[in-house]
């Protein structure tokens, strides 16, 4: 598995993750759930759908 998530992209992604996670704790909505795929993937430092569509945020 190589990572295709940069820096920046994973800063994003964590601070997506974590508004998303607050936004359902505040709605009281089990969709705040959603919120840990963008965690997920920021911590792992790979995203499938780059895999998919052949794309990359990391610099080479």
């Amino acid at each position: 598995m190589e990572k295709n998530v940069g820096n920046t992209d994973k800063i994003i992604r964590y601070i997506l993750g974590f508004l998303i996670i607050g936004a359902g704790i505040m709605y009281n909505s089990w969709w705040g759930i959603i919120g840990i795929v963008p965690i997920f993937t920021a911590t792992l430092g790979w995203c499938p759908l780059y895999k998919i569509f052949n794309v990359s945020s990391k610099k080479k």
